[in-house]
């Protein structure tokens, strides 16, 4: 943790870095090489075990501001991630490399992410998300979390004995590079979040701003490492399944076991951007996935201009 020096945040800075390249590598290629095996395709494990595995921090960082803070930071925490997701991760991998879209990512998973955005501002418009809010964004994920199982056991049954047969076997470092990536990222996440919020409170930027911008940007960064080292490796369907599925996790288990633990209270400066901000970019997300059958790097440019533009109008 933080010791107040400028050369620690620096180190902790340049430590979290590191540790998310490698953290991601190994979670990539660990995680495809299990998607290989079992005979699942990489959107779907980017979708479900990478999804949620990325979205740890998130969930570590809310349940921790709610109880040392307030549960202003996790819902800014939240809402700026799952801009973050979209705008800078999403646009980031596109620029590498323009991403197909999968049309069972789009079809299945697409929706619930959609309805994890709509679901928040409906039951967040009152200025509160209580405990019965958080029991229903709970339902919504068990249902989400059936639809992926379901998916999962028609594409296994429709795998034949040959395909089967020519399928590598699972290997036991596949599984401790994808512990191993975790871990990595979580920790990264945290020295990155820590020496970049001391920098910017010691540059005189309100606790606000840096739960904003610092805690959601770097709550997002283990979906970025591992969405542009996917890209880079060329698994497009990974990140965007990475993203889509971190989105619904967010919200539907973060915001929900939140609501649970701790009333989450909506400050009326939330509603009038920080929501109508999550529903623009789910929106456009939405409408670059639909209408073809990949997200270009033009498409790429303007989402990451977008995020830039959000985080502008975040600053005092």
């Amino acid at each position: 943790m933080s010791l107040g020096s400028p050369l620690t945040e620096l180190l902790l800075l340049v430590g979290g870095a590191v540790l998310l390249y490698v953290g991601a590598e190994l979670l990539v290629a660990g995680a495809s090489d299990l998607a290989l095996a079992v005979g699942l395709k990489a959107s779907t494990v980017g979708v479900t075990v990478v999804a949620f595995a990325t979205t740890a921090p998130e969930l570590f960082v809310s349940l921790f501001g709610a109880f040392t803070v307030s549960t202003d930071v996790s819902l800014g925490a939240i809402v700026g991630s799952n801009v973050a997701n979209i705008g800078l991760v999403l646009g980031a991998s596109a620029l590498i490399r323009p991403l197909d879209i999968s049309e069972t990512v789009v079809r299945r998973h697409v929706p619930f992410m959609v309805l994890a955005a709509l679901l928040l501002v409906g039951l967040g418009w009152d200025g509160r998300v209580g405990v019965v809010d958080g029991v229903v964004l709970l339902c919504v994920l068990v249902a989400f979390t059936v639809s992926v199982m379901y998916r999962i056991r028609e594409t296994q049954s429709g795998i034949t004995s040959t395909e089967r047969e020519s399928m590598p076997a699972a290997r036991p470092r596949d599984v401790v590079a994808v512990v191993a990536g975790i871990a990595a990222l979580v920790f990264g996440s945290r020295w990155l979040i820590d020496g970049g919020q001391s920098l910017l409170a010691a540059a005189g930027f309100s606790d606000l701003f840096v739960g904003l911008t610092v805690l959601a940007l770097g709550t997002s960064l283990p979906e970025l490492a591992a969405s542009v080292v996917a890209a880079v490796r060329g698994e497009a369907s990974f990140s965007i399944g990475n993203v889509v599925g971190s989105n619904v996790y967010n919200v539907l288990a973060v915001i929900g076991i939140v609501a649970l633990v701790a009333p989450i209270d909506v400050a009326p400066g939330v509603l009038r951007f920080e929501f109508p901000a999550l529903l623009a970019f789910t929106a456009v997300a939405v409408a670059m996935m639909v209408r073809g059958d990949r997200v270009s790097r033009a498409d790429g440019a303007v989402l990451v201009v977008g995020y830039g533009v959000f985080v502008y109008l975040l600053l005092p």
